[in-house]
């Protein structure tokens, strides 16, 4: 696994943060099907009464990312890690049972630089239905999800609603 590792907010990780960052990370490799290949970015930051730690690893199918508040930046990394865990499981078992592939692929971390764009992301679209978006949604944790109808071929966005229902963008060419 190629991992990067950040601070913000003027707090520089240590070599022991590095380290223990890149050895728990390990605890992917017997569950993400490509460790070998995948880029993860890790960023602490520090405030006043907490440490922060955001891990984010893009791959093709699903971007897994863990936002984690703790006291102290140890424990804030075995929090995001835990989180990272459960999400690749839980994705990993719904891709077997309801799509029947393989699980979770790679995709390189990219870095866009202008200073009006705070993040981005690449996003493969792979054919699904509603549901199937509905799950990698709540896998992820996420209040929206991009992907591309299997039916109409067309890329959609869905999200849940303030009242609890789910509702689908549908995008037109012109």
């Amino acid at each position: 696994m190629k991992v990067e590792i950040v601070g913000k907010n003027g707090f520089t990780p240590s070599d022991s943060n590095k380290d223990y960052a890149i050895k728990k990370l390990g605890k992917l490799e017997g569950i993400l099907s490509d460790y070998d290949t995948v880029s993860a970015r890790v960023v602490c930051k520090v405030y006043k009464a907490y440490h922060k730690v955001e891990v984010t690893i893009p791959s093709k199918n699903i971007i897994l990312r863990a936002e984690v508040m703790e006291a102290d930046i140890y424990a804030a990394i075995d929090g995001a890690i835990d989180k990272l865990v459960k999400q690749v499981r839980r994705y990993n078992d719904k891709v077997k049972d309801k799509l029947g592939k393989q699980g979770i692929r790679s995709v390189p971390l990219e870095d866009k630089k202008d200073e009006r764009i705070v993040r981005s992301k690449d996003v493969d679209l792979e054919p699904m239905t509603a549901e199937e978006a509905i799950d990698q949604m709540e896998a992820l944790g996420h209040d929206f999800f991009i992907y591309l109808d299997k039916s109409t071929r067309k890329t959609n966005v869905i999200y849940l609603r303030d009242d609890g229902d789910y509702a689908i963008i549908e995008t037109k060419a012109k």
